[in-house]
């Protein structure tokens, strides 16, 4: 019995990951010096103007929240992020984008940036891309987070 579209597109969305995640990962630290988790870590801060509560972090990092724990003490200890309290709620924490920080997610970002063009761009057309794109938008924005 063949695949269904859904269960052909899930294998797809996969396969598609475990493939490039890695190239990617390689080049930017060979670049940079900076590891993919890092990578993604201070795109989100940086996306979120540079400071996140942890929990919010968690949310849209695509690592689990121990994990992410993990890499922001990690970054403090580059320098990278600082961790503050959070003044109105002593349960909580905010991860803080340094300057330094800021400055090497910028640089990475270039060779981030160039990689997913040389995957993606180079491997499929403008239109295919925009579809692909709108399609899983479309399908994060109706899942409503849980």
């Amino acid at each position: 019995m063949p695949d269904s579209d859904a269960e052909r597109a899930w294998a797809a969305i996969l396969r598609t990951h475990a493939r490039f995640v890695p190239r990617l990962d390689k080049e930017l630290q060979r670049a940079t010096g900076l590891p993919l988790a890092w990578y993604d870590v201070l795109l989100e801060l940086s996306a979120a103007g540079g400071r996140l509560r942890m929990s919010e972090l968690g949310e849209r990092v695509v690592l689990s929240r121990t994990r992410v724990s993990r890499i922001v003490d990690d970054l403090i200890g580059a320098g990278f992020v600082a961790r503050e309290a959070n003044p109105a709620d002593g349960r909580s924490s905010y991860a803080i984008l340094s300057e330094e920080g800021d400055r090497r997610f910028r640089e990475a970002a270039k060779v981030y940036r160039s990689g997913i063009e040389r995957e993606l761009a180079g491997r499929a057309d403008g239109a295919s891309l925009r579809s692909l794109a709108t399609t899983l938008e479309r399908i994060l924005d109706s899942d409503g987070g849980d």
